[in-house]
This record gives C-alpha cells, sequence and structure tokens, in this order.
C-alpha cells in the first residue's frame, strides 16, 4: 500500500511541475476561452512590438507631433470684451458675456531649429507674457517676431537645444478627398491628434482675414488646436489650424487651416524684414453676377469684374479700365474676389507680370509692374 501512495504522490508532483512550466513559459498553450456562468471571451493574438495596424496613421502623428507645441499666454488684466462680433474670437473664446480670461490656451508649431514657431495671430493678440510648452514638457518663454493680421498669422521664437522640426509639405498639390491629421492643444487637455479629410480647397469669403484661401477639413478642430498642424499621411505640414464653422464654439465638422504656401511667405518676410511685402495694383474688383455680365456685354461665367481703377496706379498705367473682365494672373486663374486679392498679394513688387482679360469680349494681355501694397490699420 506504501509502494502504491509512493507512486500516486510522485506522478501528480511531476504533472503540477509540467502545469507550472507551461503556465509560465508557454501561457498560450493552456489558456482557453474565458467561460464565466456562460459567459464566453475570445482574446486576439498580441500585436508583434513594432507592427503598425493596417490604416493606421500612427507614423505620421509620430513624426508631426513632437514638433507641435502649447500655447499659454498671460494678460495683465482683464479687459472687457468688445470684439464679440469676431470671427476668430468665437472660435478662441466661444459665445460668452463674461471678462477676457486673463489666461489663454492656444497652439503652435516649431518650423526651424532655430526655434521660430508659427501660430496664429488671435492666440498671442494682446499678450504680456508667452509660455510654450513642448511635447517632452520643456517649457520656455517666447519672443515674437512679428505679426500679420491680415492672414492672422505670428511668428515665434523661443531659445532651446534639440528642437524638433516639422517638415514643411506642398499644400498647392492637395486634393479633396485626402487624409489629414489635425494636431494641437484642444481645451488645454492635452495634445490631441484628430484625423479626417481634405473637405475643400480655396475657402475664401468668410470674412476671417483679407487675405483668405483655407483649406477645409472635417478633422476635429476645436478650441485650443487654434495654431496648431494640418498634416498630411506623412507627417508633412499642409497648414496652420485656424479657424471653426460653430454655433457652440465646440467642432461641428467644418475647420478651416492657412495653407502652408501661404504660411511660409509671412514666416520668410517676417523673419527677414520684420513685415510681410504684398503686392498691390490699385483696382476695385467685383464677382462676376449675371446682372454684371448684362451690364458690361459680357459673356463668359467666370472671372472677376473690375469695377474701378486707382487713377495713375499700377493697374491704371498698364492699361486697365472698368469693365474688363480679369481672368488670370502670372498664368494662374482667378475665379472670384479671394482669388484675385491672394494671387496679387503674392506678386513681387516692381516685378513685371502677366494679365489676361476680356474687354468687349476680345481677350488681352497686359503687363502690370505690382507696387508695394499700402499698410491698412487694423481695428479690434
Amino acid at each position: 500500500m506504501k509502494r502504491h501512495w509512493l507512486l500516486f504522490s510522485q506522478v501528480v508532483t511531476v504533472l503540477v511541475a509540467i502545469w507550472f512550466v507551461l503556465v509560465t513559459l508557454k501561457p498560450e498553450c493552456v489558456n482557453r476561452p474565458a467561460s464565466l456562468s456562460g459567459l464566453t471571451l475570445l482574446e486576439a493574438a498580441p500585436n508583434a512590438t513594432g507592427v503598425t495596424m493596417p490604416g493606421s496613421l500612427s507614423s505620421a502623428a509620430r513624426l508631426a507631433s513632437p514638433a507641435v507645441v502649447s500655447i499659454a499666454t498671460m494678460q495683465s488684466k482683464a479687459t472687457k470684451p468688445d470684439l464679440q462680433n469676431e470671427p476668430w474670437f468665437r472660435f478662441f473664446y466661444g459665445d460668452r458675456e463674461d471678462e477676457l480670461p486673463q489666461q489663454g490656451l492656444g497652439s503652435g508649431v516649431i518650423v526651424s531649429p532655430e526655434g521660430y514657431i508659427l501660430t496664429n495671430n488671435h492666440v498671442i493678440d494682446g499678450a504680456q507674457e508667452i509660455e510654450v510648452t513642448l511635447s517632452d514638457s520643456r517649457h520656455a518663454t517666447a519672443q515674437v517676431m512679428g505679426t500679420d493680421p491680415d492672414t492672422d498669422l505670428a511668428v515665434l521664437r523661443i531659445k532651446l537645444d534639440r528642437l524638433p522640426v516639422i517638415t514643411l509639405g506642398n499644400s498647392d498639390t492637395a486634393q479633396v478627398g485626402d487624409r489629414v491629421l489635425a494636431i494641437g492643444n484642444p481645451f488645454g487637455v492635452g495634445q490631441t491628434v484628430t484625423s479626417g479629410i481634405v473637405s475643400a480647397l480655396g475657402r475664401n469669403q468668410l470674412g476671417i482675414n483679407t487675405f483668405e484661401n483655407f483649406i477645409q477639413t472635417d478633422a476635429a478642430i476645436n478650441p485650443g488646436n487654434s495654431g496648431g498642424a494640418l498634416v498630411d499621411v506623412n507627417g508633412s505640414l499642409l497648414g496652420i489650424n485656424t479657424a471653426i464653422y460653430s454655433r457652440s464654439g465646440g467642432n461641428m465638422g467644418i475647420g478651416f487651416a492657412i495653407p502652408v504656401s501661404t504660411a511660409r511667405q509671412v514666416l520668410e518676410g517676417l523673419v527677414r524684414d520684420g513685415q510681410v511685402t504684398r503686392g498691390w495694383v490699385g483696382v476695385e474688383p467685383s464677382e462676376l453676377t449675371p446682372e454684371l455680365a448684362a451690364a458690361f456685354g459680357l459673356k463668359q461665367t467666370e472671372g472677376v469684374v473690375i469695377t474701378g481703377v486707382l487713377q495713375n496706379g499700377p493697374a491704371a498705367n498698364a492699361g486697365l479700365r472698368p469693365g474688363d473682365l480679369l481672368l488670370n494672373v502670372a498664368g494662374r486663374p482667378v475665379k472670384n474676389v479671394g482669388e484675385l486679392l491672394t494671387r496679387i498679394a503674392a506678386l513681387p513688387p516692381g516685378e513685371r507680370v502677366k494679365v489676361d482679360v476680356i474687354r468687349r469680349n476680345q481677350p488681352l494681355s497686359l503687363d502690370v509692374t505690382p507696387a508695394q501694397r499700402p499698410k491698412t490699420k487694423v481695428t479690434r
């Protein structure tokens, strides 16, 4: 009897040891769908380390996110808001009746290893102190290098080593339907990445900026995202998130970003000259409506009607006249007043360019030498 008991004990000991080894070294060999009171659960196999899930945009987010910073601004004291009807104010602060906060939050994008940051002008407008926080939790006080209210852009600079820098993309080749990511610091909760597509290009006449050529996206953009990055699937910068269409102050799937082509022009002008130099020809343009087409006897359906020409201005000296239908500027078509303003503003002053017009239903090409756009007084 003792021999049988000893043999039984040894067998049990060996089986327990084998089970322990399997549980420790090969748990998948003994795991089975868990079952509790009739509940069966199936567990997926763990993903291999470093393998990206199909359709994931994690690589783009990983490349671009370190260059997106959080911006906190401080004002010396609160002031009464006489700006409630300003679209940029409603985007950043929402619909509200109380006083302006002493602290504001926004986002920015590091675009050079020298510490230059692109953000929105309305994010830092009126700030006495600007604090920038990087994704690695480093902090720095930023210096304002210049602002451009006409495009709602501003350039800041911080002095830190080993700065992450975003790669500039090409917004001119973006197409409706392209997938994009919006990166920023919404509501101050911390850096957030949202995804969507390019919903439309060349949006203008929104009444937000003087020069409007927005990329529209349905990627979620909320207060605090303003000044952040809109990037493509490669993690390259396509635009600076600026505004949303909203009745509540929150995201409704219609957001707008300033194209990187415009942002780069502003950045280079502010860093190099301390101001943005734009072209100006001295015309009063109007949208081509059926009434104007009938009044001027025009048969075309696209273009911009010149309803006024400044005497002795660049356009007048080049031979433009009221009633001309302007079709192209420097080889690029113009379909509305917003496009015309953007095209002319991008022209270097003093360099002659060709414009194509229709006069009395006859095509005509003229050479125009733009002057520098006069500065306008900005009232807030």
